[in-house]
């Protein structure tokens, strides 16, 4: 039954509902635009605010919905809790549904960055945290004006979150467990962006791409 759970949520993270809805709304190739990845940011630059906001709303639901998915075939088992949504980000970045050929000969997984599933698994894990993070989700990105930049933020605020809610005895360590490896999922994501960041060459939004016009 755990395998079943594992393998369900990452099939569920696989779905790549960006890819999907920018091909339906303009007939594009997310894969062909910005980064090349089939989340919310490229998206947005491919189709708009309102597909890139269904986007991460489904995005969201794949972590959410692992959460659901084991807290209900295992309830009180925290562990499986957070491991489901870890197998949804996993599933989310290397999605089996986007399997493709390397100049080199060699299969990769394309999908990603986890930012949206590893959200939607804190949200999973308590719902309550939607009024923490959320304001810091759209204080960091309008006000830093880096995409990449919230996207490894979030995971770090919820964990401490997360580890004071434990410390309080309101929820269990695994879940800031849970934070700490979406960070390391999300990290290796954005591998390229943290370079960029580090030259000066990354790609801002709102006022941060203005002042680079």
């Amino acid at each position: 039954m755990p395998i079943l759970i594992f393998l369900v949520s990452y099939v569920l993270g696989s779905i790549p509902f960006g890819l999907l809805l920018v091909r339906l709304s303009t007939g594009e190739d997310v894969r062909r635009i910005g980064s090349g990845r089939t989340g919310t940011t490229n998206a947005l630059r491919a189709a708009g605010p309102a597909i890139a906001i269904l986007t991460l709303l489904l995005d969201v639901l794949k972590g959410a919905g692992a959460v659901w998915l084991a807290r209900w075939l295992f309830p009180d088992n925290a562990w499986m809790e957070i491991l489901a949504p870890v197998m949804a980000i996993l599933g989310h970045n290397y999605s089996i549904f986007l399997a493709e050929r390397g100049e080199n000969g060699r299969w990769r997984l394309r999908g990603g960055a986890g930012g949206a599933p590893a959200l939607g698994g804190a949200l999973g894990l308590w719902p309550g945290s939607v009024l923490v993070l959320l304001p810091f989700i759209v204080l960091i990105y309008f006000g830093v004006g880096y995409a990449s930049v919230t996207t490894m933020t979030v995971p770090l605020i919820a964990a401490l979150l997360f580890a004071v809610r434990a410390w309080q005895g309101l929820s269990p360590w695994p879940y800031a467990i849970y934070c700490l490896i979406a960070e390391v999922f999300l990290l290796w994501a954005l591998r390229p962006n943290i370079r960029r960041l580090l030259e000066g060459a990354e790609r801002g939004i709102g006022w941060r791409a203005k002042r680079k016009n």
